[in-house]
């Protein structure tokens, strides 16, 4: 199938983000697959193809709609970044047909298991595409580029099927918390739009955590073992103790709906120095301040223990909860819901425990939930998504463009 053959080809390209690169895109290899984006949906006919200086790329499907009819310019929006906490160099898909219901052997030690990972269980039957186990898949977000692409090519070749103007656009460095900082709104130039980089089938999400990042740096004092008593101050200790601060009962492994957390992304130490680095979620705005504010002062009582300017701290916001603004425009949300109904698709409306494009979207004046693109454990080599899901997904796309021009 042509969906599945494109989002094949895509998994070739390196894309992923770097978080503590400061260019954007934040890593070179992105702009490669960008290139080639650009250059695939102007050879699938799509009209006003650009790609800017940081990698966004925009593109139209004009409207095919009787003389005098308009409708609404819906958006759909997909990341081509993937995580930076899994390789995603040298990908070997492989497509397990009609699954058993069994242990997956991705390679010698590595087992995608229904033990493990019982999500697997409702997919049985079902053509997944799975990893080698030494690399995430990238469908996450890949999945959705192919699903946008695959249902722009669709329309296009059914011109029996009105719709209004349709804009997709693909971007850089969702994975890090930037994908939407130079998305350029006014260029996209629609009323509200979508992601598609949800997970399984049925998800449409606009609710999503408030996020922050806290970069923790710890000054020690480094001097020869043998002799370091009264003296010697060791930062890695100091970083063990600072983790040790944060609540056991509210990290990511302990907690899930709308409970926030405190995740410890990484850490490098020696005697004289370590860095930190936390990301804080929370879906309630207030207990998301309340949780910045109290890194804040676990980091002045390590101040007070062992000396101003020992620890300090950098707490940047990251994104906010889309609900906001999204609550005030209920039709981008029915409309949604209405496409999967038709699409055979039961709407599983739910939060997301993280953030997409879209939240930080919305808050730039363009309303975008979140639509399902079938990957399931993304970030990891036990990263799959199945072939129906993909199939799924791009039915909704269709069907968002078909009923917008009809309810118009």
């Amino acid at each position: 199938m042509e969906l599945i053959e494109r989002f094949l080809n895509y998994t070739r390209f390196d894309t992923q983000s770097a978080e503590e690169s400061d260019t954007v895109p934040s890593t070179a290899k992105q702009l490669v697959f960008a290139r080639y984006l650009k250059d695939e949906l102007e050879r699938e006919g799509l009209s006003d193809v650009e790609m800017d200086a940081k990698g966004y790329i925009y593109a139209t499907l004009p409207q095919n709609l009787p003389d005098g009819e308009t409708a609404p310019v819906v958006g759909f929006i997909s990341h081509y970044d993937t995580s930076p906490d899994c390789s995603g160099a040298d990908i070997k898909p492989r497509i397990v047909n009609a699954y058993d219901g069994g242990d997956i052997e991705l390679s010698a030690g590595m087992v995608l298991s229904p033990a493990i990972f019982p999500e697997l269980l409702r997919h049985k039957g079902e053509d997944l595409i799975v990893t080698d186990g030494h690399t995430l898949l990238g469908a996450d977000d890949k999945a959705g580029i192919a699903e946008i692409v695959q249902a722009m090519v669709w329309l296009r070749t059914h011109p029996e099927v009105h719709h209004g103007k349709v804009r997709i656009a693909f971007n850089p460095d969702e994975e890090i918390g930037m994908g939407a900082h130079h998305f350029d709104v006014d260029r996209f130039g629609c009323q509200w739009a979508y992601t598609m980089d949800g997970g399984e089938v049925g998800e449409l999400e606009f609710e999503n955590f408030n996020a922050a990042s806290a970069k923790v740096t710890i000054k020690g004092v480094s001097v020869h073992p043998g002799y370091a008593k009264g003296k010697m101050v060791n930062a890695s200790l100091l970083a063990a103790e600072f983790a040790a601060m944060m609540p056991a009962d509210e990290r990511p492994e302990t907690t899930e709906g709308y409970e926030g957390f405190y995740h410890l992304t990484a850490m490098q130490t020696t005697t004289e120095q370590a860095r930190l680095s936390y990301i804080v979620r929370d879906h309630d705005r207030q207990r998301f301040e309340a949780r910045k504010q109290f890194i804040t002062e676990a980091v002045a009582r390590m101040n007070r223990k062992y000396g101003e300017g020992t620890v300090t701290v950098v707490l940047n916001d990251q994104y906010y909860n889309m609900k906001e603004m999204i609550d005030p425009n209920p039709h981008v949300v029915d409309l949604a819901k209405r496409a999967m109904l038709t699409a055979g698709v039961t709407p599983r409306v739910k939060p997301i425990r993280g953030g997409t494009d879209g939240a930080q979207l919305s808050f730039k004046g363009l309303p975008c939930p979140n639509i399902f693109a079938g990957s399931i454990n993304f970030h990891g080599p036990y990263e799959f998504v199945p072939v129906q899901s993909m199939e799924k997904a791009m039915r909704v796309v269709i069907e968002i463009a078909r009923l917008a021009c009809e309810n118009h």
